[in-house]
């Protein structure tokens, strides 16, 4: 009679016997479903949709701004000198492409950031690896970059301008000084959230040295890693504003942090507004076209982004 009990599991609710016929076909439906979950894939999001989505929350913004600046205009709260309307900097815009100087002040500074970041890029990343790897260089020099990193760019520009004097060399050792050390923290705080399981399973598949770093280490700490670049990528920009401002050279050409600087040497309230934008505009631009698609890509890759 004992017999009549054990085969009856299934009827109170519990799960099939491992000898039962039924067990295979219930697994493979279990793996069947997680297979179908896995597969999921997010298909092309329509034009349209994505334009709603992603185009219309910040000129919804735009438009908020530009409302409520006129309405403060209309309402005089202060001069034309200080707050000029919305139209006045439009004009300073029309004026300097009718000039052909609009595109210069943009490419003046954004190719000086942009080169200066890749070379912090360059000198940044072995620097993190070797601060994360290397316990001594961790122990020296970690403090000291974490103390760099929260230095104002702008008060490396007068010591570069007495060593290197006012010319471009003296703009990229601003930008690299405030660059460099955002890149190599975001590289270790990258590195040290790497399962350690997962480097010792690079050591035992041979991947050490070089091949470890390239196969094992930059993979893992990636997200980390753009996290750094994107902060190495501000401190870049906003350290090259702080060098235009301040150091001003006919050979240096006029960027938008010189243009900022000449609006307020001019007392055009105008002008300063356009150059804010200006660089207001780059920064924005450069996320968006760059680090935005990257971090996307970083994410969906590791199953963390569906659609977005």
């Amino acid at each position: 009679m004992a017999s009549t009990d054990t085969g009856t599991d299934t009827e109170k609710g519990g799960s099939p016997a491992v000898g039962d016929p039924r067990a295979p076909s219930d697994l493979a439906g279990v793996e069947a479903g997680l297979d179908a979950l896995d597969s999921v894939q997010a298909g092309r999001t329509p034009l349209r949709e994505t334009l709603i989505r992603k185009a219309l929350p910040p000129l919804t913004a735009v438009a908020l701004v530009l409302v409520v600046w006129q309405l403060l205009v209309w309402a005089e709260v202060a001069p034309d000198y200080k707050l000029p309307s919305p139209s006045a900097v439009w004009d300073e815009v029309t004026d300097a492409w009718r000039q052909g100087t609009l595109l210069d002040y943009i490419w003046t500074s954004v190719s000086r950031g942009l080169l200066g970041f890749l070379m912090a890029l360059a000198i940044g990343t072995p620097l993190g690896l070797l601060v994360a790897r290397v316990k001594f260089v961790r122990a020296a020099i970690g403090p000291l970059l974490s103390g760099l990193q929260s230095l104002p760019s702008v008060a490396w520009v007068p010591p570069a301008v007495l060593w290197l004097g006012l010319d471009n060399s003296m703009m990229y050792a601003v930008i690299l000084l405030g660059a460099v050390p955002s890149v190599a923290n975001g590289l270790v705080a990258g590195i040290d959230q790497i399962p350690p399981l997962f480097l010792r399973a690079g050591r035992t598949l041979g991947a050490t040295g070089l091949r470890g770093a390239w196969h094992i280490v930059m993979p893992g700490a990636l997200p980390g890693y753009l996290a750094g670049l994107k902060q190495g990528w501000a401190f870049s920009w906003r350290s090259l504003m702080a060098a235009e401002i301040i150091a001003s050279s006919p050979d240096l050409g006029v960027g938008l942090g010189q243009l900022l600087e000449n609006g307020r040497n001019n007392a055009s309230m105008s002008q300063v507004f356009l150059a804010i934008f200006l660089i207001l505009l780059v920064g924005i631009a450069i996320d968006l076209l760059v680090f935005s698609p990257l971090e996307r890509r970083v994410l969906r890759g590791r199953g963390l982004l569906v659609t977005r």
